[in-house]
């Protein structure tokens, strides 16, 4: 049975101008798009690639790419406030890039909000680089750390198509996997309200879920009983492998996931207390995304 929940409450929006999205046709942007919409604020959406952004009707979609900074300069004239995806994964390009694509949107923005990682709590990493150019902009923001996205399980898809039989790395590894729609959501007040300025909100669901357990309930939400089958780590880094093509982004994945068996993802209430509504459920994720398993 479809699980219900209260709709978030209403918010007044008055920006002072349009929001800039960075990475619109994203998991996290699209839905940042339209939720901003729905609050009748003027949105302008920033891609690469606008004929194929299929965004809700009245949003201005614009090209650019990130790897030209100064290809932003068109994008920004009556931009309030901007929401960043920074949509590379290397310390390098962070490093070189974002001070100018950071300073770009700071020069017409007073306020961004970063979507960043739990990850960047570790100074190496690319999230940390882009969080600290944004801190040196002198522009206000505000940081959302989520917790692993639950849309990444539809990895698992194309088994769940073929068969009965997921099979993956630690079953019982135990993450509070977070709703896109709700990482969106505490973005839109972040963008929209003013208190949210230098705030680092970290962004989970309402509990931790294993693999087994997620394997479960993307089961019942298509009507179909799931199995787990715990598969070699070395078998699953070189299928991580030949999907991302990074050696180093597969043995980080493996060393997370078996961090997890043993001390679980946290918990936070942050999107209750930011948007008055708890966090979606895992199940409730998996009755939204069904047809993507099917």
């Amino acid at each position: 049975m479809r699980q219900t929940r209260p709709p978030y409450p209403q918010i007044t929006a008055d920006v002072g101008g349009s929001v800039l999205v960075v990475g619109a046709t994203g998991t996290v942007g699209r839905s940042v798009v339209s939720q901003l919409v729905d609050a009748g604020v003027v949105v302008r959406a920033v891609t690469r690639t606008p004929a194929a952004a299929g965004l809700p009707e009245g949003v201005e979609v614009l090209r650019a790419d990130l790897s030209q900074p100064a290809t932003l300069r068109a994008c920004l004239d009556g931009v309030a406030a901007a929401f960043l995806v920074w949509p590379f994964v290397t310390v390098r390009e962070a490093n070189e890039l974002a001070p100018a694509v950071v300073d770009a949107i700071a020069h017409h923005a007073s306020r961004i909000v970063y979507l960043s990682a739990m990850a960047a709590e570790q100074r190496g990493s690319f999230w940390a680089a882009v969080e600290r150019a944004i801190e040196a902009s002198g522009a206000a923001w505000t940081f959302l750390r989520p917790s692993g996205f639950a849309k990444n399980t539809l990895l698992w898809a194309e088994q769940i198509r073929r068969g009965d039989v997921v099979r993956w790395v630690y079953g019982e590894a135990a993450r509070s996997l977070i709703h896109e729609a709700d990482i969106a959501a505490v973005a839109v007040r972040a963008l929209t309200d003013g208190d949210h300025a230098g705030a680092t909100h970290v962004l989970t669901g309402p509990a931790t879920v294993t693999q087994v357990e997620q394997v479960q309930a993307i089961g019942e939400a298509i009507g179909r009983s799931l199995h787990w089958e715990e598969a070699a780590p070395i078998v699953v880094r070189e299928e991580l492998i030949a999907a991302v093509g990074d050696p180093s982004f597969a043995d980080r994945a493996l060393d997370t996931w078996a961090g997890f068996v043993d001390e679980p993802e946290p918990v936070t209430s942050t999107v209750q207390d930011v948007t008055g509504v708890p966090a979606r459920t895992f199940h409730q994720w998996a009755e939204d995304h069904a047809a993507q398993f099917k």
